[in-house]
C-alpha cells in the first residue's frame, strides 16, 4: 500500500484538505507492507488478496424507541409538500410512526410520517422501514426546517443546531422592458418571477425576497447564490433583467458595518503574485500564506465581501483553472473603505436594427467589443468595454454607403477581432449602478437601466 505524506504542516491537512492531498515533486512516499499467507494471484479474486487487517465489527443495536434524526437539506413537491433530508443517527423509522419534533425554540409537537425516501446513488426510492446510518427524506413535517431534530417522544435528544450563514449581497430582479422582452422566453411577467421566487423559498432558507414596488430585492449568502438562481430562472424559461448585486450593510451604535469573508485558496507559484496584489486592491489582508509544494502555495486573506463580488472569474482567468478557492462568512466588521470598481466606461448602441461587419471593424479600436456582426441590437444595449472611462454611443448597424465610385462591398474583406463572451458571473460583475443584464434563455445581454441616450445625459446632468 502506497501513502503519500506532504510536506506542509500535517497538522492543519485535515482541517484544510479533508483527508484528499495534494502531492509535489520532492514529496516524502512511505512504503507500507503486510504479512500474509502467499496468494496465486492468477486464481484468486480480487478481495480474496486482500490483506485481512481486522474482522467485520458487529452491527449496532437499534431499538425503535432511540430513533433521533437531523435536518440538513429540505425539497419540496407540489403533492407531499415539504420534504425533510437528512441522516438518521439512530434507531429506526417506518412510514406511518409518530415523531416528536423540537425546534430552535426549543418548542415540541408531534407528527406522523405519510412518506419514507431512502436514496439509491441519485434516485429516490420509496421505502417503508430506514435504519441509523440511513440518508432518508421525510414527508409529512411541514414545519421542520434545517437543523431540526426528529425523534421518538420518549427521547429528548437535540442533536447541535445547525448553523445557517446569514445572507450578505443582495440584487434586484425587474421585469424586462426592453424592446426585445417576450420574444425568446415564455415566463415573462412580474406574477410569473414573484411565483418562482415564493417557490425557491420553500427549500431555500438562506434566501430573502422582499418586494420593492417595481422589483424584488432578493438577498442571498453571496453572489454565486444569485447567479445560480438566475441561470436556473433562465433554463425554466424565464425572461428578466437584474441589477448590480451590492453587499448588506449594517450600523451599529452609529459605526457602519460590513460582512466579511475568510478565502482560503491554493494557487500554483507564478500566479500567487498577480492573486496577492488584486485582493489587496479589494481591502484584503493577507493571514496566512503556506508553501504545500514546489509548485502550490495555500494563501488565507480575510476579504470584504465586496471585494469578492467578481474575484472567483478573476481568479479563474488568472490561475490558467488550475487554482482552487474556498469562503466562508467570519463576521460583521467596520466599513473598510472606497474599493475601486469599473474604470472604464461602456460602449453603447445608439440605435436599434442589426449589427453588421463595417460598423464594428470601424468600433473595434475604440474599446473590446462584445458581439459579433449579424447580432440584433437597441438603443441603449451596451455591446462593448470603452478604452476610456467615459461611455461612448455608438451606432453599430451602420453601413456602408453605394458611391460613384465604387459599390458598396467591393473593398477587402474585413478582419475582425474576436469579440469577448462574458458569462453570467462576468457579467453581473460588470455591471454599474446605472446598469442591468437582461437574462433571457437564449442571451445575455447588458444595458443602460434609461436606454435613450439624450434622457440618460440629463439625468446624470441633474
Amino acid at each position: 500500500m502506497l501513502k503519500y505524506v506532504p510536506p506542509a504542516n500535517l497538522g492543519e491537512t485535515p482541517r484544510f484538505a479533508g483527508g484528499e492531498i495534494k502531492i509535489g515533486k520532492k514529496d516524502l512516499l512511505v512504503l507500507k507492507q503486510s504479512s500474509g499467507e502467499p496468494a496465486d494471484l492468477r486464481r484468486a479474486g480480487l478481495f480474496s488478496t486482500s490483506p485481512r487487517t481486522a474482522d467485520q465489527p458487529p452491527t449496532a443495536q437499534r431499538t425503535s424507541n432511540d430513533f433521533l434524526f437531523q435536518v440538513t437539506t429540505l425539497d419540496y413537491n407540489d403533492y407531499l409538500g415539504r420534504i425533510c433530508i437528512g441522516k438518521i443517527y439512530s434507531g429506526s423509522l417506518q412510514t406511518g410512526d409518530m415523531v416528536c419534533l423540537r425546534n430552535e425554540k426549543g418548542e415540541e409537537s408531534s407528527h406522523r410520517v405519510t412518506k419514507l425516501f431512502t436514496f439509491l446513488g441519485l434516485k429516490r426510492i420509496e421505502a417503508e422501514k430506514a435504519n441509523a446510518g440511513d440518508i432518508v427524506a421525510i414527508a409529512g413535517i411541514p414545519e421542520m426546517t434545517i437543523g431540526d431534530t426528529l425523534s421518538n417522544p420518549e427521547n429528548k435528544t437535540i442533536l447541535p443546531r445547525i448553523e445557517i450563514e446569514p445572507p450578505t449581497v443582495s440584487a434586484q430582479f425587474y421585469v424586462n422592458d426592453s424592446p426585445f422582452a417576450g420574444q425568446e422566453g415564455d415566463k415573462v411577467t412580474s406574477r410569473n418571477i414573484r411565483d418562482r421566487l415564493e417557490k425557491e423559498l420553500r427549500t431555500n432558507l438562506s434566501l430573502r425576497v422582499e418586494e420593492t414596488g417595481d422589483s424584488f430585492k432578493v438577498s442571498a449568502r453571496g453572489e454565486l447564490q444569485i447567479a445560480i438562481l438566475v441561470e436556473n430562472m433562465r433554463r425554466e424559461g424565464f425572461e428578466l433583467a437584474v441589477g448590480r448585486p451590492q453587499v448588506i450593510f449594517r450600523e451599529e451604535n452609529g459605526v457602519k458595518l460590513e460582512p466579511y469573508e475568510e478565502v482560503i485558496m491554493d494557487v500554483p507559484e507564478p500566479f500567487s503574485g498577480s492573486i496577492i496584489r488584486e485582493l489587496n486592491r479589494r481591502r484584503g489582508q493577507m493571514m496566512e500564506m503556506i508553501p504545500l509544494s514546489e509548485e502550490t502555495v495555500r494563501i488565507r486573506y480575510e476579504i470584504p465581501t465586496r471585494g469578492m463580488i467578481g474575484f472567483q472569474s478573476y481568479f479563474l482567468t488568472e490561475t490558467r483553472g488550475e487554482g482552487s478557492l474556498s469562503s466562508r462568512f467570519l463576521e460583521y466588521r467596520s466599513f473598510a473603505g472606497v474599493i475601486p470598481g469599473r474604470v472604464r466606461g461602456a460602449i453603447i448602441s445608439m440605435e436599434n436594427g442589426v449589427a453588421n461587419a463595417y460598423a464594428l471593424f470601424n468600433l473595434q479600436d475604440r474599446g473590446e467589443l462584445f458581439i459579433t456582426p449579424q447580432t440584433k441590437v437597441y438603443q441603449g444595449m451596451i455591446i462593448g468595454l470603452h478604452a476610456k472611462e467615459t461611455d461612448l454611443d455608438v451606432n453599430p448597424i451602420k453601413t456602408k454607403k453605394l458611391t460613384n465610385m465604387r459599390a458598396a462591398g467591393s473593398d477587402d474583406a474585413l478582419k475582425l477581432t474576436p469579440p469577448k463572451k462574458l458569462t453570467l458571473e462576468q457579467a453581473l460583475d460588470f455591471l454599474n449602478e446605472d446598469e442591468l443584464l437582461e437574462v433571457t434563455p437564449e442571451n445575455l445581454r447588458l444595458r443602460k437601466k434609461i436606454l435613450n441616450p439624450s434622457l440618460r445625459k440629463r439625468k446624470k446632468a441633474g
